[in-house]
């Protein structure tokens, strides 16, 4: 797993923070999972507001967390995108991450990458976040988004 060598992420002390997520209805069930444990963590941290917003697939996501970092404290995107036969992986997987980490700049504003790029189904199971799961993406995403916004608002 590409997750050796992460660091614990424990709830941070996140009081005050208002956090916005954003996710995909693609892979519903995979995403919806995600969902489930980044609002777990966002309760875990304190965090006083959450907006959840859905769009239709990952290629949306920049557009909607740009919205969502003018309005919060930190930001969370959350998508499954599975290598197919066609170049569109690297497409949509390129310019999601583009699109976040330029959003993240240009408003100083933490977005955390919570899309999984992945070759199979199994593998985006494996960071899901089920009992079973060795990785939460979801939980993670949110803990590290949080953390950076504490780290700027200490600035």
């Amino acid at each position: 797993m590409a997750g050796q060598g992460a660091p614990q992420l424990e709830p941070v002390d996140a009081t005050g923070l208002t956090l916005g997520i954003v996710a995909t209805r693609w892979h519903a069930e995979l995403v919806e999972q995600m969902l489930d444990r980044a609002q777990a963590a966002a309760k875990a941290c304190g965090v006083e507001r959450v907006t959840v917003l859905r769009v239709a697939g990952s290629v949306e996501l920049p557009v909607v967390a740009q919205a969502l970092a003018r309005a919060n404290d930190a930001v969370v995107a959350l998508g499954v995108v599975i290598r197919g036969e066609t170049a569109h992986f690297e497409y949509v997987s390129q310019s999601v991450t583009d699109g976040l980490t330029r959003i993240a700049l240009d408003l100083s504003t933490p977005v955390a990458h919570g899309v999984l790029t992945v070759d199979t189904v199994a593998q985006a199971v494996a960071r899901v976040g089920l009992p079973d799961s060795p990785e939460d993406k979801g939980w993670e995403a949110v803990i590290a988004a949080l953390d950076a916004a504490l780290a700027i608002r200490s600035v």
